[in-house]
């Protein structure tokens, strides 16, 4: 699936610079238009859950949380706009047709889990930043993206300075599941583009799903693959980590969530101990 059309949802939570940054190094890329979804809270949101508020009192919060939303929404524009050249993309308003490397600003009210939903149906990458389990944002966005957008995903971690490449070296995490063969059918432009690409080869129950089968219809659709055989059977996503970064790679393809992400966040698992730990960015699908 060719890579025309990345969405990036941000509120003002300090990671939208991020995330735009790495949109942005694929879209210069694969000269793609990068869709800048703002979700700004809704006023009725701001009233307090299971308590009687007076009407007095009812009102002037909506009317404090629409001026701090007017705000924070003049603040993310402003940052928006000014980050464009230096991301060396052109804004446009996000029409059909576009020349090179673009970027649109978009104002939609909900909370983000809510709003990613609609907005990633119609986008062939969706990318949002790792989940912050210490400020508890972000977990709810990545699962909405992965669970009700049929997209993938791309997962960034915080990083120091503006990436000057993704994707350049793409390790797949593969042991033949449903989820693995769903992130590489999904993730084929990636893949083609790459300069270099790693089968980490965790084995398979069918010789059908090998490792070598997956770098034979990789070469149907012209893409070379080495494969590297890893050993996951104890502490599987220690060990995609470890040997993904041991092969050079700078970002990880994987399948998401072959339990449901309830008994993984509760008994571990491979997908949920990437999510938070990596340290590079991660193309998930589920």
């Amino acid at each position: 699936m060719p890579v025309k059309k990345i969405l990036v949802p941000v509120r003002g939570d300090g990671k939208g610079e991020n995330i735009l940054a790495h949109a942005a190094a694929i879209a210069r890329h694969h000269h793609a238009h990068v869709e800048v979804l703002h979700c700004r809270a809704r006023p009725a949101d701001m009233i307090p859950y299971g308590v009687v508020v007076p009407s007095a009192l009812r009102e002037q919060i909506k009317r404090q949380a629409s001026e701090l939303a007017n705000a924070e929404e003049e603040a993310l524009v402003n940052s928006f706009v000014g980050l464009l050249p230096e991301l060396g993309l052109s804004r446009t308003d996000g029409s059909t047709g576009h020349d090179g490397a673009t970027a649109s600003w978009h104002e939609e009210e909900g909370k983000m889990a809510d709003v990613i939903r609609p907005w990633g149906r119609l986008a062939d990458l969706i990318v949002v930043a790792k989940p912050d389990r210490d400020r508890n944002l972000g977990s709810n966005t990545l699962r909405a993206a992965l669970y009700h957008c049929g997209r993938p995903v791309l997962m960034v971690p915080p990083t120091d300075t503006a990436p000057r490449s993704v994707c350049h070296h793409l390790a797949i995490a593969w042991n033949g599941s449903m989820q693995g063969s769903r992130v590489v059918a999904l993730s084929l432009d990636l893949l083609r583009e790459a300069e270099a690409v790693t089968i980490l080869d965790g084995g398979s129950h069918h010789a059908a799903t090998s490792g070598e089968e997956l770098a034979r219809y990789l070469g149907f659709n012209g893409v070379t693959a080495g494969i590297h055989r890893i050993d996951a059977s104890h502490s599987p996503g220690e060990v995609i980590l470890a040997e993904a970064a041991k092969a050079g790679a700078d970002t990880l393809v994987m399948g998401a969530y072959s339990h449901s992400r309830e008994h993984e966040t509760v008994f571990g698992g491979a997908t949920q101990h990437v999510v938070d730990r990596s340290t590079m960015p991660v193309v998930l699908a589920h």
